[in-house]
Protein backbone atom coordinates (compact mmCIF):
# COMPACT_ATOMS: atom_id res chain seq x y z
CA UNK A 1 0.00 0.00 0.00
CA UNK A 2 1.45 3.35 -1.02
CA UNK A 3 1.84 6.05 1.59
CA UNK A 4 2.76 9.69 1.54
CA UNK A 5 6.22 10.86 2.70
CA UNK A 6 6.66 11.24 6.45
CA UNK A 7 4.89 14.19 8.07
CA UNK A 8 4.35 15.94 4.78
CA UNK A 9 1.69 18.51 3.96
CA UNK A 10 -0.17 18.12 0.66
CA UNK A 11 -2.40 20.49 -1.26
CA UNK A 12 -4.75 18.34 -3.30
CA UNK A 13 -7.12 19.57 -5.99
CA UNK A 14 -10.31 17.62 -5.33
CA UNK A 15 -13.93 18.34 -6.31
CA UNK A 16 -12.81 21.70 -7.66
CA UNK A 17 -11.35 22.76 -4.30
CA UNK A 18 -7.84 22.99 -2.90
CA UNK A 19 -7.73 20.72 0.15
CA UNK A 20 -4.86 20.80 2.67
CA UNK A 21 -3.91 17.35 3.97
CA UNK A 22 -1.18 16.13 6.26
CA UNK A 23 0.08 12.61 6.98
CA UNK A 24 1.91 12.05 10.27
CA UNK A 25 4.03 9.02 11.24
CA UNK A 26 3.99 7.81 7.65
CA UNK A 27 4.87 4.20 7.03
CA UNK A 28 3.82 2.77 10.39
CA UNK A 29 2.48 -0.81 10.29
CA UNK A 30 -1.24 -1.43 10.57
CA UNK A 31 -4.15 0.65 9.38
CA UNK A 32 -3.76 4.43 9.37
CA UNK A 33 -6.08 6.63 11.42
CA UNK A 34 -8.17 9.19 9.52
CA UNK A 35 -9.25 12.06 11.78
CA UNK A 36 -12.29 14.30 11.34
CA UNK A 37 -12.07 17.52 13.35
CA UNK A 38 -14.65 19.70 15.11
CA UNK A 39 -16.64 22.52 13.55
CA UNK A 40 -14.46 25.35 12.25
CA UNK A 41 -11.28 23.57 13.35
CA UNK A 42 -8.13 23.26 11.26
CA UNK A 43 -5.70 20.37 11.55
CA UNK A 44 -3.50 22.34 13.96
CA UNK A 45 -6.10 21.95 16.70
CA UNK A 46 -5.48 18.21 16.93
CA UNK A 47 -1.71 18.58 17.22
CA UNK A 48 -1.57 17.80 20.97
CA UNK A 49 -3.30 14.48 20.28
CA UNK A 50 -1.22 13.66 17.19
CA UNK A 51 1.97 14.30 19.16
CA UNK A 52 1.02 11.45 21.51
CA UNK A 53 0.25 8.91 18.77
CA UNK A 54 3.42 6.84 18.50
CA UNK A 55 2.74 3.74 16.41
CA UNK A 56 0.04 4.73 13.93
CA UNK A 57 0.01 6.73 10.71
CA UNK A 58 -2.41 9.65 11.13
CA UNK A 59 -4.20 11.43 8.28
CA UNK A 60 -5.85 14.80 8.86
CA UNK A 61 -7.26 17.28 6.36
CA UNK A 62 -8.91 20.66 6.63
CA UNK A 63 -12.60 20.24 5.86
CA UNK A 64 -13.66 22.68 3.09
CA UNK A 65 -13.90 26.17 4.55
CA UNK A 66 -11.52 25.51 7.45
CA UNK A 67 -7.77 25.98 7.81
CA UNK A 68 -6.20 26.30 4.38
CA UNK A 69 -8.87 24.41 2.42
CA UNK A 70 -11.18 26.27 0.04
CA UNK A 71 -14.82 26.74 0.99
CA UNK A 72 -17.44 25.09 -1.25
CA UNK A 73 -20.00 27.14 -3.10
CA UNK A 74 -22.85 25.85 -0.94
CA UNK A 75 -23.28 23.84 2.28
CA UNK A 76 -22.36 20.21 1.75
CA UNK A 77 -24.37 17.46 3.40
CA UNK A 78 -22.45 14.86 5.48
CA UNK A 79 -22.75 12.38 2.60
CA UNK A 80 -20.85 14.79 0.34
CA UNK A 81 -18.20 15.42 2.99
CA UNK A 82 -17.73 11.65 3.34
CA UNK A 83 -17.23 11.31 -0.41
CA UNK A 84 -14.49 13.94 -0.27
CA UNK A 85 -12.76 11.93 2.47
CA UNK A 86 -12.64 8.94 0.11
CA UNK A 87 -11.12 11.17 -2.59
CA UNK A 88 -8.45 12.28 -0.11
CA UNK A 89 -7.59 8.69 0.81
CA UNK A 90 -7.44 7.53 -2.80
CA UNK A 91 -5.20 10.45 -3.73
CA UNK A 92 -2.76 9.38 -1.02
CA UNK A 93 -2.96 5.69 -1.90
CA UNK A 94 -4.84 4.44 1.18
CA UNK A 95 -7.57 1.85 0.68
CA UNK A 96 -8.59 1.11 4.29
CA UNK A 97 -8.42 3.13 7.50
CA UNK A 98 -9.65 3.39 11.03
CA UNK A 99 -11.58 6.61 11.66
CA UNK A 100 -11.68 9.02 14.59
CA UNK A 101 -14.16 11.89 14.74
CA UNK A 102 -14.41 14.56 17.40
CA UNK A 103 -17.57 16.64 17.98
CA UNK A 104 -18.86 17.75 14.52
CA UNK A 105 -16.31 15.38 13.03
CA UNK A 106 -17.80 12.53 15.03
CA UNK A 107 -21.02 12.88 13.10
CA UNK A 108 -19.11 12.89 9.83
CA UNK A 109 -17.27 9.78 11.05
CA UNK A 110 -20.60 8.01 11.60
CA UNK A 111 -21.73 8.92 8.09
CA UNK A 112 -18.41 7.77 6.65
CA UNK A 113 -18.63 4.43 8.49
CA UNK A 114 -22.16 3.92 7.20
CA UNK A 115 -21.38 4.71 3.57
CA UNK A 116 -17.99 3.04 3.32
CA UNK A 117 -17.85 -0.02 5.59
CA UNK A 118 -15.24 -1.64 3.34
CA UNK A 119 -12.92 1.34 3.89
CA UNK A 120 -13.70 2.15 7.54
CA UNK A 121 -12.64 -0.80 9.68
CA UNK A 122 -12.62 0.69 13.19
CA UNK A 123 -14.35 3.74 14.66
CA UNK A 124 -13.62 6.15 17.51
CA UNK A 125 -16.32 8.72 18.35
CA UNK A 126 -15.19 11.47 20.72
CA UNK A 127 -17.39 14.13 22.34
CA UNK A 128 -20.12 13.67 19.75
CA UNK A 129 -23.75 12.73 19.27
CA UNK A 130 -26.28 11.29 16.84
CA UNK A 131 -26.98 14.72 15.33
CA UNK A 132 -30.34 16.47 15.49
CA UNK A 133 -31.90 13.70 17.60
CA UNK A 134 -29.77 14.31 20.68
CA UNK A 135 -29.99 15.74 24.18
CA UNK A 136 -28.82 19.30 23.44
CA UNK A 137 -26.59 21.69 25.29
CA UNK A 138 -28.09 24.56 27.22
CA UNK A 139 -29.20 27.47 24.97
CA UNK A 140 -26.44 29.73 26.32
CA UNK A 141 -23.78 27.20 25.34
CA UNK A 142 -25.27 26.72 21.88
CA UNK A 143 -25.39 30.48 21.31
CA UNK A 144 -21.74 30.89 22.21
CA UNK A 145 -20.73 27.86 20.14
CA UNK A 146 -22.41 29.32 17.06
CA UNK A 147 -20.23 32.43 17.24
CA UNK A 148 -16.93 32.04 15.30
CA UNK A 149 -15.39 34.90 17.32
CA UNK A 150 -13.89 32.24 19.61
CA UNK A 151 -11.51 31.47 16.75
CA UNK A 152 -10.62 35.13 16.24
CA UNK A 153 -10.31 36.94 19.58
CA UNK A 154 -8.15 35.46 22.38
CA UNK A 155 -9.86 37.45 25.14
CA UNK A 156 -13.29 36.26 23.99
CA UNK A 157 -12.10 32.65 23.95
CA UNK A 158 -10.64 33.02 27.43
CA UNK A 159 -13.90 34.50 28.72
CA UNK A 160 -16.16 31.71 27.41
CA UNK A 161 -13.88 28.64 27.30
CA UNK A 162 -14.89 27.28 30.69
CA UNK A 163 -18.61 27.64 29.99
CA UNK A 164 -18.55 25.95 26.58
CA UNK A 165 -15.78 23.36 27.00
CA UNK A 166 -16.00 22.50 30.70
CA UNK A 167 -13.49 20.24 32.42
CA UNK A 168 -10.05 21.63 33.21
CA UNK A 169 -10.66 24.65 30.96
CA UNK A 170 -13.02 26.03 33.60
CA UNK A 171 -10.05 26.94 35.80
CA UNK A 172 -6.83 26.49 33.82
CA UNK A 173 -6.23 29.68 31.80
CA UNK A 174 -2.89 28.35 30.54
CA UNK A 175 -4.70 25.45 28.89
CA UNK A 176 -7.15 27.89 27.31
CA UNK A 177 -4.28 29.94 25.88
CA UNK A 178 -2.53 26.81 24.63
CA UNK A 179 -5.75 25.71 22.94
CA UNK A 180 -6.13 29.11 21.26
CA UNK A 181 -2.51 28.93 20.08
CA UNK A 182 -3.39 25.88 17.99
CA UNK A 183 -6.48 27.48 16.46
CA UNK A 184 -6.54 28.78 12.89
CA UNK A 185 -9.65 30.86 12.08
CA UNK A 186 -12.05 29.34 9.53
CA UNK A 187 -13.69 31.42 6.84
CA UNK A 188 -17.00 32.78 8.14
CA UNK A 189 -18.78 31.21 5.18
CA UNK A 190 -17.04 27.88 5.74
CA UNK A 191 -17.93 27.89 9.43
CA UNK A 192 -21.64 28.47 8.89
CA UNK A 193 -21.70 26.01 5.98
CA UNK A 194 -20.45 23.34 8.40
CA UNK A 195 -23.17 24.25 10.89
CA UNK A 196 -25.83 24.19 8.18
CA UNK A 197 -24.64 20.85 6.81
CA UNK A 198 -26.12 18.98 9.77
CA UNK A 199 -29.59 20.54 9.72
CA UNK A 200 -32.06 17.69 9.80
CA UNK A 201 -29.32 15.04 9.91
CA UNK A 202 -29.37 12.24 12.47
CA UNK A 203 -27.68 8.86 12.64
CA UNK A 204 -30.09 7.51 15.25
CA UNK A 205 -32.34 5.62 12.77
CA UNK A 206 -29.41 3.64 11.32
CA UNK A 207 -26.77 3.40 14.07
CA UNK A 208 -27.76 -0.24 14.59
CA UNK A 209 -26.42 -1.03 11.10
CA UNK A 210 -22.83 -0.02 11.89
CA UNK A 211 -20.66 -3.11 12.20
CA UNK A 212 -17.30 -1.50 13.04
CA UNK A 213 -15.77 -2.02 16.44
CA UNK A 214 -16.46 1.35 18.02
CA UNK A 215 -14.95 3.20 20.96
CA UNK A 216 -17.21 5.97 22.25
CA UNK A 217 -15.33 8.58 24.31
CA UNK A 218 -17.15 11.17 26.38
CA UNK A 219 -16.29 13.79 28.98
CA UNK A 220 -18.19 13.72 32.24
CA UNK A 221 -18.29 17.55 32.25
CA UNK A 222 -19.07 18.36 28.60
CA UNK A 223 -21.42 21.36 28.25
CA UNK A 224 -21.60 21.00 24.44
CA UNK A 225 -22.44 17.30 24.23
CA UNK A 226 -23.96 16.03 27.50
CA UNK A 227 -22.80 12.56 28.54
CA UNK A 228 -26.18 10.94 27.92
CA UNK A 229 -25.55 11.30 24.16
CA UNK A 230 -22.54 9.00 24.39
CA UNK A 231 -24.64 6.47 26.26
CA UNK A 232 -27.20 6.63 23.44
CA UNK A 233 -24.51 5.98 20.82
CA UNK A 234 -23.11 3.08 22.81
CA UNK A 235 -26.55 1.52 23.25
CA UNK A 236 -27.39 1.77 19.54
CA UNK A 237 -24.09 0.71 17.90
CA UNK A 238 -23.83 -3.10 18.16
CA UNK A 239 -20.07 -3.35 18.83
CA UNK A 240 -19.59 -0.15 20.82
CA UNK A 241 -17.70 0.35 24.07
CA UNK A 242 -18.02 3.48 26.23
CA UNK A 243 -15.09 5.21 27.95
CA UNK A 244 -15.97 8.18 30.17
CA UNK A 245 -13.15 10.67 30.67
CA UNK A 246 -12.77 12.90 33.71
CA UNK A 247 -12.78 16.17 31.74
CA UNK A 248 -14.85 18.34 29.40
CA UNK A 249 -15.43 18.61 25.66
CA UNK A 250 -11.73 18.87 24.77
CA UNK A 251 -10.57 15.77 26.64
CA UNK A 252 -8.93 14.39 23.51
CA UNK A 253 -6.48 17.30 23.74
CA UNK A 254 -6.23 17.84 27.50
CA UNK A 255 -5.87 14.08 28.21
CA UNK A 256 -3.99 13.22 25.03
CA UNK A 257 -1.11 11.44 26.76
CA UNK A 258 -3.58 9.02 28.36
CA UNK A 259 -6.08 8.60 25.53
CA UNK A 260 -3.78 8.29 22.51
CA UNK A 261 -2.25 4.98 23.73
CA UNK A 262 -5.72 3.69 24.68
CA UNK A 263 -7.05 4.48 21.22
CA UNK A 264 -4.08 2.84 19.52
CA UNK A 265 -4.55 -0.27 21.64
CA UNK A 266 -8.26 -0.42 20.92
CA UNK A 267 -7.70 -0.16 17.16
CA UNK A 268 -4.73 -2.57 17.03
Amino acid sequence: MATAPEDQTHYLQLSGLRIRVRVFNSGKPGLPLLCFNGVGASMELLQPFVDEVRNTTVIIYDVPGTGESDAPGYPWRPRRHARLAVEVLRSLGFSQVNVLGISWGGMLAQEFARQYPDICKGLVLAATSAGQLMVPARPRVLLRMSNPLRYLIPSYMEAIAGDIYGGSLRTDKLQVREHFRHMKPPSIKGYFYQVLSLLGWSSLPWLHTLQQRTLVLAGDDDPIVPLINARMLTAKIPRAKLRVVDCGHLFLLTRASILAPEIEQFLA
